[in-house]
């Protein structure tokens, strides 16, 4: 992937523009560097503003809560496992986080439950969450740091960028509230891949629209929505399921630490979800009764019919499922 020195800079100012970090302000770069998000986000940014950075060799949920209090953060970005220790780890319960102003989550969603639990931990600081790609030198859309952004939502659209909601099937732009696929036009559009123009076309048109991938809308008053990526939607019956709505369903159970959702192959239905459940320490798995949980919250169509329990759920440094991992161990076991 060729990300020039412009569209570097351009990201840079354009994430300094909403996230406002100064002098002042001490950031811990917990996600890696060699990620676009820890690279640009918690490293070149903050370095640029002047502001202290606190490396992190590899994240670790007490070591976390240890370094916030320690180094009085107060700036913290990260992926979602990242800040859910800070509402669920049990060092957190009677840790001093009080000098953080602003937590955003990138890499993936936040349930919108889960945003404002974190709120509802941290009076004083800001939460918010962003949205990009490598393709777009990590950002299309992010919070402001004085108000955040709307739980369930990433924000508004950056500074200089363009961003159209299209028609999956027609390519036809749509209008408010209704979803589609994202596409995005500014200056960190990444020049291509390469010495590959075939997938480079195929990513970017000749009018510099990216397409996402991300099945999203934009709402009526300007915050973006994503809904799932398009390759991950299980389709049942003829209809679209996005697995990112049950899996922050399932973030709400009272007994769930972690959840993932996929799509299994069935003779009837051509795939219906699954679930791969983490649960929360001392409670006791319960696949009956949290199938029927969700059956009562959602459509038909939209059911789990089977759910698994593990230790843990595979993710990139970056918080990112690796779907393919679940599949491959969902497998085995059907």
């Amino acid at each position: 992937m060729l990300l020039t020195h412009a569209n570097l800079v351009t990201s840079v100012r354009q994430v300094a523009s909403g996230l406002r970090i100064g002098e002042r302000d001490v950031l811990l770069a917990v996600p890696p560097l060699s990620h676009i998000m820890g690279f640009l986000v918690t490293l070149a940014v903050p370095l640029c503003a002047g502001a202290t950075v606190v490396t992190v060799p590899r994240f670790d949920p007490g070591r976390l809560v240890e370094l916030v209090e320690r180094h009085r953060v107060t700036v913290l970005i990260g992926a979602p496992p990242m800040l859910r220790a800070l509402v669920a780890h049990p060092l957190a319960t009677g840790a001093d986080l009080g000098s953080l102003e602003l937590v955003v989550c990138g890499g993936a969603p936040l349930p919108a439950a889960t945003q404002q639990a974190l709120a509802a931990r941290l009076p004083g600081a800001t939460v918010g969450q962003a949205r990009g790609l490598t393709e777009t030198c990590v950002g299309v859309s992010m919070p402001d740091r004085a108000t955040g952004s709307v739980p369930g939502t990433v924000g508004r659209v950056m500074p200089n960028t363009e961003l159209r909601v299209v028609d999956t099937e027609t390519g036809r732009d749509l209008g408010p509230g209704r979803p589609g696929e994202l596409l995005a036009r500014g200056p960190q559009v990444m020049a291509g891949y390469l010495h590959r123009p075939e997938a480079t076309a195929a990513m970017v048109d000749r009018d510099g629209w990216l397409r996402t991938g991300d099945l999203g809308l934009v709402d009526g008053d300007g915050n973006v929505v994503i809904v799932d990526r398009l390759k991950e939607l299980i389709k049942v019956s003829g209809h679209q399921v996005a697995p990112a709505e049950l899996e922050a369903l399932l973030a709400t159970h009272p007994a769930v630490a972690d959840a993932a959702v996929l799509g299994r192959g069935d003779p009837d239905h051509g795939e219906v979800p699954v679930a791969v459940v983490v649960p929360r320490p001392g409670a006791e798995p319960d696949p009956e009764g949290m199938l029927a949980w969700v059956a009562e919250r959602v459509a038909p169509h939209k059911r789990v019919r089977a759910v698994s329990f593990a230790d843990a759920i595979p993710r990139t440094p970056s918080g990112k499922l690796l779907r393919r991992a679940l599949r491959d161990q969902d497998r085995q076991t059907v």
